[in-house]
């Protein structure tokens, strides 16, 4: 192994990912927020918010994440629509902004399935409590609903994240230097595949370390009323 050339690769694939911490937070952020929505309406009486939230889930979760990402980078910029309104041409005009977006869309769905299980979790007893206590829906979902059910969501959610850091890696299929991004670029000047690939790979997997311990923190945390 040519340790030269891990010394020089080491700082140019650390700035990609520098890239990737970015383009999952941001994806992350999205797809939770989105996620949590499509769960309340997933579990709603109402047929339409029920079917709709049910449609997506299916749609993004049965089609891979690279179609979906080149949808959005290749097929949305040659739509009239999208061509004529500069909010929209922002957004699919840039890879690392198409990136994002496949990569909310794509986790919000799994997200959903995850946040949807935690609040069927939910005894219906503490609901009806909260109700004869007179709390309203907001307060209750906000106060007995939501924390319960993430402390449930919480271990699965934990590799939905892990599963986002690693779509990543397709973002460098439209053009965005991210870590796998340097990594081809790096393989195309060097040759020296096994190396370069491997400190990629490394990279990665302490990330997605980092990720799962503060995960597992959190959890021992919310739990630890049992602990005791």
């Amino acid at each position: 192994m040519d340790l030269d050339l891990i010394r020089q690769a080491v700082p140019v694939l650390l700035k990609g990912l520098n890239v990737t911490a970015m383009l999952t937070f941001l994806s992350v952020a999205i797809g939770f927020n989105l996620g949590l929505g499509l769960a309340i309406m997933r579990i709603s009486s109402n047929r339409f918010l029920s079917g709709f939230a049910k449609g997506y889930s299916t749609v993004f979760r049965g089609t891979p994440l690279l179609v979906q990402i080149f949808l959005f980078y290749y097929g949305l910029g040659q739509l009239p629509l999208v061509k004529d309104n500069a909010a929209l041409w922002w957004v699919v005009s840039d890879g690392a902004r198409c990136a994002v977006l496949a990569l909310a869309l794509n986790t919000a769905a799994y997200t959903s399935e995850i946040l949807r299980g935690g609040l069927m979790s939910v005894p219906a007893g503490l609901i009806e409590a909260a109700q004869a206590c007179g709390m309203s829906r907001v307060l209750r979902f906000r106060r007995i609903e939501f924390p319960l059910a993430i402390r449930q969501a919480l271990p699965a959610y934990g590799n939905e994240l892990v599963l986002t850091v690693k779509g990543t890696s397709l973002a460098s299929t439209i053009t965005v230097l991210e870590v796998t991004g340097y990594a081809k670029r790096l393989m195309s000047q060097t040759y020296a595949v096994f190396e370069i690939f491997a400190i990629a790979g490394a990279l990665y997997l302490v990330t997605n370390l980092i990720l799962i311990t503060l995960v597992r923190a959190l959890e021992r945390r919310l739990m630890r009323h049992q602990q005791r």
